[in-house]
């Protein structure tokens, strides 16, 4: 299992955005898309061992956690307004702390970065921090074919926030030599660990 956990701090906690206006009104949703579509697709197939948990910390409701697992996704397309008509629906659903299913393989509930990590490390789960200054992916990439892997959004991640992803006992690795976007950062990870399943 592989999976990618994405901050975003202006997302919008709730359904009340337009798709035409994703980067703006609903709080840079456009960035959670194209990293849920970097993180799932092949070409004409999808990664059934991936999940894609997206962190919002928006208004008006902040920390909703919304899960897209690859094995049972259903709907999605590669493109933004894809994504963004599936993370609608699922906003716009009555949840707690419990998930809720909204479509199939897209799954709504309240909860915090502390919350993920915690169930994270109870499961035995490797968590791996992307940040500039770590270490070159290509150094660890034979230990992290089970890894959970956390980035920010365009403002990336707050100090309290990487205090509890460190706490979790991350490792922290970087993809390049050059500040990325998320969604590239994610189809380098892909990448990497693709070429050790494949001996290439």
């Amino acid at each position: 299992m592989r999976d990618f956990l994405i901050i975003g701090h202006k997302a919008l906690t709730s359904g009340n955005f337009s798709l035409n206006d994703m980067p703006g009104a609903a709080g840079r949703m456009d960035i959670l898309c194209r990293c849920t579509s970097a993180a799932l697709f092949l070409s004409h197939d999808m990664r059934r061992d991936v999940q894609v948990h997206l962190l919002l910390l928006g208004e008006p409701n902040p920390q909703k956690i919304v899960r897209f697992d690859g094995e049972n996704l259903r709907y999605l397309s590669p493109d933004e307004r894809s994504s963004g008509s599936l993370i609608k629906k699922a906003l716009e659903k009555e949840v707690g702390d419990m998930e809720v299913k909204s479509t199939p393989g897209v799954w709504v509930r309240h909860g915090g970065l502390g919350t993920l990590l915690d169930e994270f490390v109870e499961k035995g789960r490797k968590i791996v921090y992307l940040r500039e200054d770590g270490e070159d992916i290509r150094n660890v990439v034979s230990s992290l074919d089970d890894a959970v892997f956390i980035m920010g959004d365009h403002n990336g991640v707050t100090e309290e926030e990487e205090k509890l992803i460190m706490d979790a006992g991350a490792t922290v690795v970087n993809v390049g030599p050059l500040s990325l976007h998320s969604e590239h950062c994610v189809t380098l990870i892909n990448n990497e660990l693709d070429r050790t399943i494949t001996g290439e």
